[in-house]
């Protein structure tokens, strides 16, 4: 077998070659073992590393390794610029002219394509040429590839928001458009992930499956949901460190054997790394310094779960869930974070790991709360939702017993059910928000709720506050101090809800979806009706909420012990009969008032 069969045959080799040609050293670790997972991986396939191992020099290489297999191959580089993708484009032309054993694919005719934008090889005249660089909003439609190479696609700048991603996640399906219907036809995906929203995520569920590298060792491999890389794992399992060829890097293990001494996993790997030869302990340590942790967690271990908890502060696990009575609460509710009162029952649509709890226990008696509110969040007909809440209040903590959304603006089916939503739970008020309709809706429902013969206080709100900071600055707080209880069936309707809508569209109209995953970036998130009306209900008890619940329990039982000293002068037999019979405060007013023998003075 002779050197270019073996070249052809094995493109860890043709890497190995290409590299010495460069005067680069030798491949390491991690890019012989992207460099294997590119060639015998999957037809749709991510590779995730980090920063800084030659992701896109590999993947360039891979490029030129395909035609120097067959030239009539076809190839699109794409890339979040177009400058990018031309840089690739410039990159591998100037290997073919470089490298003496790759000079055979330069086209011979003039007459061939021979650009930065697109070029050809020595190959039969084609429509499309060899290879092709475009920016992923540049013109897709109409082209055709064989190998298709999306190069960092997502960037900060095209990916901070929902709406933002899911352009982007629509426009990398096209790829799927553009490839050609043969056996051996590939789409490759490099990049890093930004957020734990990212599409790479979501391309892995639609069958991309991702290859992850980080730096280190990682210390809760859960982080990665089984996506590290298998030599990695394997790795991990074995719990040896691999080999280090550089003598220099020797220094180094001392500090790799401290700082590996601790972790999650309690493995001799955890936190060393994992390709000394690109980046040994002590590089990797002054780069997190010099980083921050976030940044170098993002960059260089793709774990975005530290990021992602700074930036989205709204958590389902500081709610209290339980079930809610329609009229009356306990006195207070102690939350808790404990493994056994994790509910594992409920659906959880949040952050991962992310996770609703019940509370430890309910103190104190149970009366009637002291104000319960409708909130409305009107729309007109369409993609929009009107949606409405129903929240309780008592001794500083808020309840919420219902949450309903509609999809056909104010039309006056929706308002009369809303209206008996509020019947059922006693409401003594609407809060409506006025931007919508200038003040239209809340006429409609003092047309409905005289014609029902309902007593409800209606009032309007106007919002003038940027939407994100809004509903953050109402919720944030409240939701810290784990003062907002939530009813087990709003959880269960608002999963529910939707049905005919497609499973992903279905995520964004839930309200515990939205809730999780605001954050103050403008357009956060494409729906966001029902956690605004919750924000606005809750803004509403903003002055309640400066009640302590202990400090009431503690004046409750004050007002008891004067009311029944005061009694045993007034009555003693009366007394001593209301308490046999555990008579509440409330209950032994109400039978004095009717014995006629209150130490109050009635006037008549």
């Amino acid at each position: 077998m002779t050197t270019y069969d073996l070249l052809k045959e094995d493109f860890k080799l043709f890497l190995q070659a290409l590299w010495q040609q460069l005067s680069l050293p030798s491949p390491t670790r991690a890019q012989y073992a992207i460099a294997d997972y590119i060639q015998y991986g999957p037809k749709r396939l991510q590779i995730q590393a980090f920063r800084g191992v030659g992701k896109s020099w590999i993947t360039g290489a891979f490029v030129l390794w395909t035609l120097f297999n067959n030239t009539e191959k076809k190839i699109m580089i794409i890339s979040a610029s177009k400058e990018r993708a031309d840089n690739m484009s410039i990159f591998l032309q100037k290997l073919i002219i470089e490298t003496p054993w790759l000079n055979y694919l330069r086209p011979k005719s003039d007459d061939a394509r021979w650009s930065r934008i697109s070029f050809d090889v020595n190959c039969s005249p084609h429509q499309a040429p060899s290879v092709k660089s475009v920016g992923i909003t540049g013109q897709l439609t109409g082209s055709r590839a064989d190998l298709m190479i999306l190069d960092d696609i997502e960037v900060p700048g095209n990916s901070m928001t929902e709406l933002m991603r899911e352009k982007l996640l629509q426009l990398c399906t096209e790829a799927e458009s553009i490839l050609t219907p043969k056996n051996d036809s590939r789409i490759l995906f490099l990049g890093t992930p930004q957020t734990t929203f990212t599409i790479y995520r979501k391309l892995a569920e639609r069958n991309y499956r991702p290859f992850v590298w980080p730096a280190r060792y990682p210390r809760n491999r859960e982080n990665y949901e089984g996506l590290l890389a298998p030599s990695l794992q394997n790795d991990l399992e074995k719990e040896s460190i691999p080999a280090k060829r550089s003598n220099n890097q020797k220094n180094s293990s001392k500090k790799t054997s401290l700082s590996s001494n601790y972790g999650k996993d309690n493995n001799p790997l955890t936190w060393s790394p994992t390709d000394p030869d690109r980046f040994d302990d002590s590089d990797l340590l002054e780069r997190e310094a010099s980083m921050g942790r976030s940044n170098f967690m993002l960059q260089f271990m793709l774990d975005t779960t530290l990021s992602d908890a700074e930036k989205f502060p709204l958590k389902c696990a500081d709610l209290i869930v339980t079930s809610v009575n329609p009229t009356t609460a306990p006195d207070n509710i102690i939350w808790c974070s404990d493994p056994q009162n994790l509910i594992k029952d409920l659906p959880t649509v949040g952050l991962p790991g992310d996770y609703f709890y019940s509370p430890m226990q309910l103190v104190g008696e149970w009366t009637p709360y002291t104000e319960t509110i409708c909130s409305i969040d009107p729309s007109g007909r369409g993609t929009d939702e009107t949606a409405a809440c129903i929240l309780s209040q008592k001794n500083g903590l808020l309840y919420l017993h219902q949450m309903r959304a509609y999809r056909d603006g104010y039309s006056d089916n929706t308002l009369l059910d809303i209206l008996r939503q509020c019947k059922k739970y006693q409401v003594t008020k609407l809060l409506i928000e006025t931007n919508f309709g200038d003040g239209i809706v809340a006429e409609l429902f003092k047309k409905h709720l005289q014609q029902t013969k309902q007593a409800i206080d209606v009032e309007e709100v106007r919002a003038n506050v940027r939407k994100e900071d809004r509903i953050i600055d109402a919720l944030e707080p409240i939701m810290n101090q784990h003062r907002l209880v939530v009813d087990k069936q709003v959880i269960d309707w608002d999963f529910k809800s939707n049905p005919d809508e497609a499973p992903e569209n279905r995520l964004q109209y839930m309200l515990f979806s939205q809730l999780s995953k605001m954050c103050r970036e403008k357009g956060a998130i494409k729906h966001d009706d029902r956690v605004d009306c919750l924000a606005q209900g809750v803004k509403y008890y903003t002055d309640a909420m400066a009640i302590s619940a202990q400090q009431e329990i503690i004046t409750r039982k004050r007002d008891d012990w004067n009311d029944m000293m005061e009694a045993w002068f007034d009555d003693p037999q009366a007394a001593a009969s209301h308490m046999a019979f555990g008579m509440d405060l409330n209950q032994r007013r109400q039978a004095r008032q009717l014995k006629g023998k209150s130490s109050l003075s009635t006037w008549i």
